[in-house]
Order: structure tokens, then C-alpha cells, then sequence
């Protein structure tokens, strides 16, 4: 349990990307590599080279618990599953790791079955994330996913077969040519599945922290593909809100839905500023250091990942010291998303920063009817939820 949000999060953790896929959608920026051939065993020697590089950096991480692994990509259901058992019993045997530890992979629909799911799951994965992002057909298309709502159901069946009694499927919404009625349609669905937590997310193409542009955003900058209006967007999150929680998905962060004690323990890490190291291609892990944190960011080219950790080296692109300030920055505002809130008053005073200040504004932003007290935690209301980034900035 977090003391600063009152939900459980690990509080150290440990990602692994596998960036390869058999095609890259037209709205991903993450670390990819299209190819039919995968690599596995080389990429798998790789990521336990880098463990071991990492490890002789900070030695320190072997006393460690370690809370929760997740394995993203990419399309991790990809990788066999007598190299995932290798990675995970290598890390068992050098790191410290909590019997009830979370073991997150994630995988397309149309890329797993009963076989292979029953091979992750003695390979020591117990929680399943299941790339939806629609089950409807006009919607998949516009997104460039190969799968069906058919085929989603197929997989969630599979699964349960397989014994997994943690299951996430991932949404986006707010995709060019979908109705208020598709996005709802889909929550229902989700719903109607009996799924333990929910991910849905507004379909976002010109963030400023993205790496490179992505084939959306070249054509809504030309004017060759147009967004849903924010004020639909938020007609969309408000149903597909409401239609979890007519299916007892309880809504828990900005973004996220379960049923309680089904959240995600690895990804509440981020939003409760736990520690989390990480391995594989285009990979950014932090680990605080007393009043400072290091965050390292590998190469996004898998090649290059490769030679650097076969030739000894640390795969960085590079790496960033972040002090308090930067560190009370991304504290508030990964916590606000969180519908439990931040104690503001403990975190400013965590960090060395002022809080007269900050406490008259949370008091304007309560009267305005974008935030609650929540005791000691400064929660959004569902009004300031949609308004995120705008309402964390008053209070930095």
C-alpha cells in the first residue's frame, strides 16, 4: 500500500520490452521491429546480459524485492514461451522476487491460443493484457489492427481455459470515424466478458514526448484524417465510464477500470513514484537515489541493442539525473491521475518544495469543482479528470 494514494502499488518492478511485431500500426511510437523471423534466443541472452550489466552498475538491486514484472512491446505473445520460463527463472535466481509477484505479458488476439497460453502461464506469467483496441471492424481498420471481435473473444475463452484469473483488455477510443455508440459498444462488450480490469485510452497523435512522427500524425497534419472533436472525446470517456462501472469496473485512474483488488499493481508504480528497472530495446527505466533518480533510455534500434550488450557495453541512448524538483513534478502529476489522489501536503514536503502557494491554488481548483479533498489527498472529480494536464500545471 502506498501511503501517499492509498492503493497497492509495487514499489519496485521490472519491465522488459520486446519490440518485435509482425507490422506496426499507423498509430505506434513504441520501440519496433516488423520482422517474421524473430531472433528469440539471441534477444533473450541479450536482455540477461543486460540484467547482469545493470547489475554490476547497481549492485545494490540484488537486496531488493522485486513486486512485479511486465513484459510490453512490441507483441511479447510473440516470444515462445520456453524463453519467456528462461528470462523470468533467470531472474528468480538473481534477484530477490515476492511470491505473489505480478507477472504481466502482453499479447494480440490473434497471435495466442490455448497451447501457447498454457506454456506462458508455467512459464511463471500470471496476468494476461490482451491488445483489444476495438471489437469493432470499421474501427480496427481505421486503427491497422489484423484481428477481429471475434477473435478477441476467442482469445479472452482461451485464456480462462489456460487457467488465467487476471486478465486486462486494452481500448482506444476517439478514432477517427467512430460514433459515441461504437466506443460504448465496446466497454459493454468488454464488460459483458466478466474481464477483471479495463484499459481505455483517447487515441493521441502530436504528443510532444513522442520519439517520432507517426504515420497518424503525418495526416491529421496535412489534413488527411481528422480526430473526433475533444467535446466527443469526452462524451466517449464519460459512456465507456459509465458502462464499465453497469459491469462492477470501478474506475481507479484516469484511464484505467476494474474490479476491486484486480488493478494493476506494476503500472500504479508509475503513478506512485516506485522504482523500476528496465531491460530490452527502447527501454526507460528510473531508480531514485536518495533526493535524486536516474532515468536510462536503451537504443529504439534493435540491432544496435544487440551489438551494444553482445560487445559488454550498456545499451543507454542515454540517461538523465532528476532532482527534486523534477522528481515533486512527475510525483503530482502521475498521482492526480489516480482517482484516490496525492497527499499534496506530504509530497511537497517530500521534496523540498513550497506549499503555501500550492495549497491556496488545490483550494481554488476544490471551489471550481475540478478537485476534492479526500482527507489528506487532493483527488480530481471526474470534471478535472478530463482537464489533467491543465489542472496539474496550476499546482506545479
Amino acid at each position: 500500500m502506498d501511503p501517499w494514494t492509498g492503493i497497492e502499488a509495487s514499489r519496485f518492478g521490472l519491465y522488459v520490452h520486446f519490440p518485435y511485431c509482425l507490422a506496426k500500426c499507423p498509430y505506434c511510437d513504441f520501440a519496433v521491429t516488423v520482422a517474421r523471423e524473430i531472433p528469440q534466443a539471441r534477444y533473450t541472452r541479450a536482455l540477461l546480459g543486460e540484467l547482469a550489466l545493470r547489475l554490476l552498475q547497481t549492485p545494490g538491486l540484488r537486496s531488493r524485492t522485486l513486486e512485479s514484472v511486465f513484459l510490453g512491446g512490441g507483441t511479447p505473445s510473440l516470444w515462445d514461451p520456453q524463453h519467456v520460463g528462461e528470462l523470468l527463472a533467470a531472474v528468480r535466481s538473481i534477484l530477490v522476487v515476492s511470491a505473489d509477484a505480478e507477472v504481466t505479458l502482453e499479447a494480440n488476439p490473434e497471435a495466442v491460443d490455448r497451447a501457447r497460453l498454457e506454456g506462458f502461464r508455467d512459464a511463471g506469467v500470471n496476468r494476461l493484457s490482451l491488445g483489444v483496441q476495438s471489437f469493432d471492424a470499421s474501427t480496427l481498420k481505421a486503427l491497422g489492427r489484423n484481428h477481429t471481435g471475434e477473435d478477441v473473444e476467442r482469445a479472452f475463452a482461451a485464456a480462462r481455459q489456460a487457467k488465467f484469473q487476471n486478465i486486462s483488455l486494452d481500448f482506444i477510443y476517439a478514432v477517427p470515424g467512430q460514433t459515441l455508440q461504437s466506443a460504448v459498444a465496446d466497454a459493454e462488450r468488454a464488460g459483458a466478458l466478466g474481464v477483471e480490469h479495463v484499459s481505455s485510452y483517447a487515441l493521441t497523435v502530436d504528443r510532444p514526448s513522442l520519439a517520432e512522427e507517426t504515420p497518424f500524425a503525418r495526416q491529421v497534419r496535412r489534413g488527411e484524417l481528422v480526430l473526433p472533436t475533444d467535446d466527443v472525446a469526452v462524451q466517449m470517456a464519460d459512456g465507456i465510464g459509465e458502462a464499465y462501472a453497469s459491469h462492477g469496473l470501478l474506475r481507479y485512474e484516469i484511464s484505467n477500470h476494474a474490479r476491486p483488488g484486480s488493478h494493476s499493481r506494476h503500472n500504479a508504480l508509475y503513478w506512485t513514484g516506485g522504482d523500476h528497472l528496465a531491460l530490452g530495446c527502447g527501454a526507460v527505466g528510473m531508480l531514485k537515489d536518495g533526493v535524486t533518480a536516474l532515468r536510462s533510455t536503451n537504443h529504439r534500434s534493435t540491432e544496435r541493442y544487440l551489438l551494444s550488450v553482445e560487445a559488454g557495453a550498456l545499451p543507454e541512448a542515454g540517461r538523465e539525473i532528476l532532482g527534486q524538483e523534477e522528481l515533486f513534478t512527475e510525483r503530482l502529476a502521475m498521482g492526480l491521475r489516480l482517482t484516490s489522489g496525492v497527499a499534496l501536503r506530504e509530497v511537497a514536503t517530500a521534496y523540498g518544495q513550497a506549499l503555501p502557494r500550492r495549497l491556496q491554488e488545490a483550494e481554488r481548483l476544490v471551489a471550481g469543482g475540478f478537485a476534492t479533498w479526500q482527507g489528506e489527498r487532493l483527488a480530481l472529480t471526474r470534471r478535472g479528470a478530463h482537464l489533467h494536464s491543465e489542472v496539474a500545471a496550476r499546482l506545479l
